[in-house]
């Protein structure tokens, strides 16, 4: 900018001229479209930061299983990228020939009865380290989380002894007491904690207007600790549905094996039989997608909600 001053008849110089070559100011309007240009574009950088990387990370989780898909629904003798044509014999095979129906129906079995029984043994038990402040409260739940660094094969010995004098080798039961008492020291610790977010006061409300303290409980806090319920239960469920020891150790009989077990012996039966083993294993994974994809929302919020007080 050049200064041009003139003198004017009483001595002083004119104010400053602007200089005709230099821009006019941004008018505030484009300043505003400027700076929200400017975010748009650091927002997308930071999406592809996240993006990218979670989309790695999907694509090598998501090959196993689409392999496994491609092997249980592709034709024997086909190479092809994609199942097509679609066949379901595998899936017939390993469910009437190999036994799967029958190892289906077993697994479920120890499923839900390990699932219901350590809901609720937990759900009692947490309710009395919540609201009742006893002498060795703090040792014994210390003692229950140190129970959860003791490997399962460690046990298995005793265990079998005991089963032994119970007389309930090569029988579900086994497998069903087995996973419940090794899934109860962290779900009672979780509803304990999920329960001490629930205020006193609401049950001494209902105190206070006649109801019982199971009843107080049935109506204000159970309803409220849903979430927390449902994370623990499907935790209970998918770990027996998975676990594979105790029901290898516990049972001899064919007819009673649950589906690791059984899926673990297909390996050794069927040799190169690809299709059968993926089969298997669609079968196997199918009811622990199910449920993750049921009850995903419950699980974020009952384990939050539970993380908050110890």
């Amino acid at each position: 900018m050049t200064r041009l001053t003139t003198t004017t008849a009483g001595g002083q110089a004119d104010a400053e001229a602007p200089d005709p070559a230099a821009a006019p100011p941004r008018p505030p309007a484009a300043r505003r479209r400027a700076a929200a240009k400017r975010r748009r574009n650091e927002e997308n950088v930071r999406k592809w930061e996240i993006w990218l990387p979670l989309g790695l990370y999907l694509l090598f989780t998501l090959i196993p299983f689409y392999w496994m898909l491609l092997y249980a629904f592709r034709p024997n003798g086909t190479t092809g990228l994609a199942p097509w044509p679609l066949t379901l014999d595998h899936l017939r095979h390993v469910w009437t020939d190999v036994g799967f129906g029958t190892y289906f129906a077993n697994s479920v079995k120890v499923g839900v009865i390990s699932m219901v029984a350590t809901s609720f043994v937990a759900l009692a038990g947490g309710y009395g380290l919540a609201r009742y402040d006893f002498r060795g409260r703090k040792t014994f739940m210390l003692a229950m989380l140190c129970t959860q660094f003791i490997p399962g094969a460690l046990m298995l010995v005793p265990l079998f002894e005991i089963f032994k004098k119970l007389e309930l080798v090569n029988s579900l039961w086994s497998v069903i007491v087995a996973e419940t008492v090794f899934q109860l020291p962290l779900s009672l610790i979780l509803i304990s904690g999920f329960i001490r977010n629930v205020p006193m006061e609401l049950e001494e409300a209902a105190w206070v207007d006649g109801a019982s303290r199971l009843r107080g409980f049935l109506v204000t806090v159970l309803p409220l600790l849903r979430p927390g319920l449902i994370a623990v239960s499907s935790f209970a469920f998918i770990h027996s549905w998975n676990h594979f020891l105790f029901a290898l150790m516990f049972l001899s009989d064919q007819e009673k094996y649950t589906v690791p077990v059984g899926l673990s012996y297909t390996i050794g039966e069927s040799g190169s039989d690809l299709g059968s083993l993926a089969a298997g294993g669609v079968v196997a994974a199918l009811p622990v997608i199910v449920i993750f994809a049921l009850i995903q929302r419950y699980l974020v919020k009952g384990l939050s909600a539970g993380a908050v007080k110890g």
